[in-house]
């Protein structure tokens, strides 16, 4: 079932009124659960602090809003300083493995930036400290981890569907309401160039009436090349005018495939999975099954860089497989020392943490 189109009121009837409802009810439980807990928090009670800072990145709701890329953006910041970071996460979806497909893919990006995944976010972060001797900690996923005190507090908004619907979960996708953002001390609006003006305006009033002093930065997450597996990179003009099939198995699959589109492919089918999927055995023969039923209307498979960690192939069904690489850009250039707005704000926040380890490092 879709369960989107009962969120969004796509799915008309009675039923789906009826499970709208139910799921709204629901809803009330959970927004009494996310009260009490964060009425602790607020109180400074189980707190833990770190022996370094830690800065979190997350969002408000379930699903992809694009944290990846500002996770590979602020460490690659801060490498740049000198400052040896390193990574926690609770590690969703990773099973029995070692690491889940995020982790896989932020290693492959960032392969001298160590990577902690535990569901204790606090014991994570001890380890990352105590055996790894890193300096500053980044903390994915961590905006309803409040348990480990955090320096910075950065929230991702997707400007393809900001609020979950406007509902807290099971109702909408929100994990706690809007108004949480009067913690927070920096919005970042990914995907601005897949709405238009107003869109955004509307988004930026919304985050304002929670925190009316709240900076936001808006941002694009930009195509920068395709990857065929190990790690041969080609341009992304291999794209224009090709007939690709889709698969992913991420938060926000409608935002990727538009990305496609916008690269000048013609995506002829998709298939789309439940995010973290872990890619078994039986569900990749599917797949391959499923692309040589399409013949000769493609000539590639399209997928995340966060799916091609876990395909590990050059190839499904005898077509060849790619994964989109994407980067963020903030408005206003990339340029963080020239730029005067939000994005100055932005940079002040990440110096003024930069400042705190070396002042740390030197006492």
């Amino acid at each position: 079932m879709d369960y989107r189109s009962i969120m969004n009121g796509g799915r008309k009837g009675p039923l789906a009124a009826a499970m709208r409802g139910g799921l709204w009810l629901a809803s009330r439980g959970y927004a009494v659960g996310v009260w009490k807990r964060n009425r602790g928090y607020d109180s400074g009670q189980g707190v833990l602090r770190c022996e370094v800072p830690v800065i979190s990145v997350g969002n408000l709701t379930t699903g992809g809003t694009g944290k990846t890329p500002v996770v590979c953006f602020l460490a690659k910041w801060f490498r740049q300083k000198g400052i040896r970071v390193g990574i926690v996460s609770r590690g969703y979806g990773r099973g029995d493995a070692d690491a889940n497909d995020e982790a896989l893919e932020l290693y492959a990006r960032l392969p001298d930036v160590p990577h902690v995944q535990d569901p204790d976010r606090v014991a994570a972060a001890s380890i990352a400290v105590d055996e790894l001797d890193v300096q500053l900690i980044l903390m994915d996923d961590g905006f309803q981890h409040r348990r480990l005190h955090r320096d910075l507090d950065l929230v991702v908004i997707d400007a393809t569907n900001p609020f979950g619907f406007g509902h807290l979960l099971p109702r909408g996708l929100l994990r706690e309401p809007v108004s949480s953002l009067a913690r927070a001390d920096l919005v970042i609006i990914s995907r601005c160039d897949a709405v238009d003006e107003d869109r955004l305006r509307g988004i930026e009033q919304q985050i304002h009436n929670a925190n009316a002093t709240l900076p936001i930065v808006r941002s694009q997450h930009v195509p920068t090349s395709l990857l065929e597996y190990p790690n041969q990179q080609v341009s992304l003009e291999q794209l224009d005018g090709c007939r690709i099939a889709v698969v992913s198995a991420i938060g926000n699959p409608d935002a990727f495939r538009e990305t496609l589109i916008k690269c000048g492919a013609t995506v002829v089918a998709s298939r789309e999975l439940p995010d973290h999927d872990p890619y078994a055995p039986e569900t990749v023969e599917s797949l391959r099954t499923w692309i040589r039923s399409l013949g000769d209307s493609i000539s590639r498979v399209v997928c995340t860089h966060k799916d091609l960690v876990k395909l590990c192939t050059d190839s499904l069904g005898g077509v060849l497989v790619s994964a989109l690489i994407v980067e963020l850009r903030l408005s206003g250039g990339e340029d963080l020392e020239s730029s005067e707005s939000a994005e100055a704000k932005l940079h002040a926040l990440l110096a003024k943490v930069a400042d705190q380890v070396t002042a740390e490092e030197d006492y």
